[in-house]
C-alpha cells in the first residue's frame, strides 16, 4: 500500500475502498474516482457503481447490501448499506493450514505454580461469592494499597473481584452454574497464589455449594469466610486483613524461572473498533498469534457476535468437523437468543465503531477475526470453561469487553493482547492486557493507555509481517513481567463481569 495512495484498497474484487486520510469534497484519487462528498478518515468510498440490493464487499466478503443506488465517489455508510441475509460455505475443515513449528524454541520468565500451571503474575485474589460481600472484600484489598507490600517485592498486588451477582438466581439455573464456573476458573487462575472467597452468608450462591460444584477444596491457599458468621463488616475486614497477612510470605515464596512459550494462553480482544482495526491491529495480533501457536501456546479468540456473519471463516480452518459444527451450534444460539431478547445481531456495532467507520456486524466481524491468524481451529469452549487444548480456541462469549475478557481469564488465560481503534482503556483483572493502536492519530492522542502502535500499516510505512514479529516480543517481555499501561493505572478489579443469562427474581 503506497503511503502516496489517499486510500487503501484491500482486495481487487471489492466495491469500496478505505480512506487512510480525510477526503474533501471533489477531491479526485489516483484511480480517477472523484469523492461526491467528505468522508472521514477510516471510512468507505465506492470505486464502483453498486445497485440497489447489490451485495457489498471488503475484504472480498460481502458487509451488506446496497439500499440504495451507490454511484462511484460515494460516501458508503449508514445511509446506504444495510444487513440482508445471505448464505456461508461452512465448508468444514476445507482450508487447514499446517503452520511450520516455530524454527528457534522462545521462552519468558515465568512463574510455576506446584501444580505444574505457569503465572505471568503473583497475586492474592479476594472473590465476593455475592454482591452483598463486595465491599468487604474492596476494603480488605484497600488496605494492602500504596507501600503496604514493600516487604513483598515478589508479590504483584492483593486483588479483589467485586460483583453484582450471586442471588435471586436458581441454585440449578444456567445464570449459577456459569458464575461457579467463572469463580472457580478465577479460584484456580494461576496468576493468583491464594485465594479467599468472602460471602454474606445467606445468598444463594453458598461457598458450600460452589465448591462442592466445582470440586474446589479448602486449604492453606484456598481460605473461606463469611459476614454472618463473623459478625459483622468490620470484623470481616479484620479477618480478611489477617488472613491475607498470612498468606503473604506463602505468595512472595517465588522466582520467575525460563519456561517455554508453549505456556502462554492469551486471550485475544478487541474493543472500541473502528475500520482500521481489521487493517492494522487485528492482522498484526493475528501474525502474532501464529507465532505463538508455531511454539506451541494457545490463543483464544471469544466474542461471538463479533465473529457472526465471518464464522466460515473458522469453520473451514477446523481441525474436525466435530469442532466447526460446535462453533456453528453457537452461532445457532446467539440467533434464538436475540430473537427471545427481541433483539437482532446487527446492534452489535457500537456508536463509536459506527463513528470510526464500521457499518454492519458483518464488517466488523470480518475485522474481527483476523485476530486469529492463519492457524487452524483446535478447540471450541462455552463461556469459563477450562480451557485445555493448544493453538487457536474459540470460547463463546458476548461481544462485551469485561464480560468477555472475564471468561477468557476463568478459562485460563496468563496474558491479554487487546486491539483498539477509538480508544479503550480496559484493563484485566490479574492478567496483563496489552494494549495495540490501530491507527496512529490513536497513538498520538492516547499514547498512556497504549502499548503499541500497529498505524505504520495503515501509514505504509510499516508490514503486518515487522509488527506481528514485535508483538510477539511484547508478548513475551509482559508475561516476563514488564508492566502493560493498564496495569500501571490499576486497571481489572471493577472490571470482573460474569456474564449472566437468564432472569433475576
Amino acid at each position: 500500500m503506497p503511503t502516496q495512495q489517499p486510500v487503501i484498497v484491500l482486495h481487487e474484487r471489492d466495491a469500496v475502498a478505505i480512506a487512510r486520510e480525510p477526503l474533501s469534497a471533489g477531491q479526485v484519487l489516483p484511480s480517477g474516482v472523484r469523492a461526491n462528498a467528505a468522508i472521514p478518515f477510516g471510512h468507505k468510498i465506492a470505486i464502483r457503481d453498486i445497485a440497489k440490493g447489490e451485495p457489498v464487499r471488503r475484504y472480498n466478503q460481502i458487509i451488506g447490501f446496497a439500499s440504495r443506488d451507490i454511484h462511484v465517489g460515494d460516501h458508503v455508510h449508514l445511509h446506504n448499506l444495510e444487513m440482508g441475509d445471505f448464505l456461508r460455505d461452512y465448508a468444514f475443515c476445507t482450508e487447514q493450514e499446517a503452520l511450520a513449528p516455530a524454527a528457534e524454541a522462545r521462552t519468558f520468565q515465568g512463574i510455576v505454580r506446584a501444580n505444574g500451571r505457569v503465572a505471568t503474575r503473583n497475586y492474592i485474589g479476594l472473590i465476593s461469592s455475592v454482591n452483598c460481600s463486595a465491599t468487604a472484600i474492596r476494603r480488605i484489598a484497600d488496605h494492602f494499597r500504596g507501600d503496604a507490600l514493600r516487604d513483598f517485592p515478589n508479590v504483584d498486588g492483593v486483588v479483589s473481584l467485586p460483583h453484582s451477582m450471586g442471588c435471586a438466581v436458581g441454585n440449578d439455573s444456567e445464570a449459577m452454574t456459569i458464575l461457579r464456573r467463572t469463580m472457580a476458573g478465577y479460584a484456580r487462575h494461576p496468576n493468583f497464589a491464594a485465594v479467599i472467597i468472602v460471602g454474606l452468608g445467606c445468598e444463594s450462591n453458598q461457598i458450600a455449594g460452589l465448591l462442592q460444584h466445582e470440586g474446589l477444596e479448602e486449604g492453606p491457599l484456598l481460605r473461606t469466610m463469611t459476614i454472618q458468621d463473623l459478625g459483622g463488616t468490620g470484623k470481616t475486614v479484620t479477618r480478611g486483613i489477617e488472613m491475607v497477612n498470612e498468606l503473604l510470605p506463602i505468595a512472595n515464596a517465588v522466582t520467575r524461572v525460563p519456561v517455554p512459550a508453549s505456556e502462554l494462553v492469551v486471550a485475544l480482544e478487541c474493543g472500541g473498533s473502528d475500520s482500521c482495526s481489521g487493517i492494522s491491529a487485528n492482522p498484526v495480533l493475528g501474525n502474532a498469534v501464529d507465532r505463538l501457536v508455531a511454539q506451541g501456546g494457545t490463543a483464544i479468540l471469544s466474542e461471538t457476535p463479533e465473529i457472526y456473519g465471518a464464522e466460515h471463516l473458522l469453520t473451514r480452518r477446523a481441525v474436525s468437523e466435530d469442532v466447526g459444527r460446535k462453533l456453528v451450534e453457537r452461532i445457532r444460539w446467539w440467533e434464538d437468543y436475540c430473537a427471545r431478547s427481541n433483539s437482532e445481531m446487527n446492534n452489535n456495532p457500537s456508536a463509536g465503531n459506527k463513528a470510526g467507520g464500521l457499518t454492519t456486524i458483518l464488517e466488523k466481524s470480518l475485522g474481527a477475526i483476523a485476530k486469529a491468524g492463519r492457524s487452524s481451529l483446535t478447540a471450541v469452549y462455552e463461556y469459563a470453561e477450562p480451557v485445555t487444548a493448544h493453538g487457536l480456541v474459540f470460547m463463546d462469549t458476548p461481544g462485551y469487553d469485561a464480560v468477555a475478557t472475564t471468561g477468557q481469564i476463568a478459562g485460563g488465560s496468563n496474558l491479554m493482547v487487546f486491539t483498539t481503534g477509538r480508544g479503550s482503556a480496559y484493563g484485566g483483572s490479574a492478567v496483563p492486557s496489552i494494549k495495540l493502536a490501530s491507527n496512529t492519530p490513536l497513538w498520538n492522542r492516547q499514547t498512556e493507555d497504549m502499548d503499541f502502535n500497529c498505524g505504520g500499516v495503515v501509514d505504509g510505512d510499516a508490514s503486518i509481517d515487522e509488527l506481528g514479529a514485535q508483538v510477539f516480543e511484547t508478548m513475551l517481555r509482559v508475561a516476563s513481567g514488564e508492566k502493560t499501561k493498564s496495569e500501571m493505572y490499576g486497571y481489572g478489579e471493577l472490571e470482573f463481569a460474569p456474564w449472566h443469562i437468564g432472569a433475576v427474581m
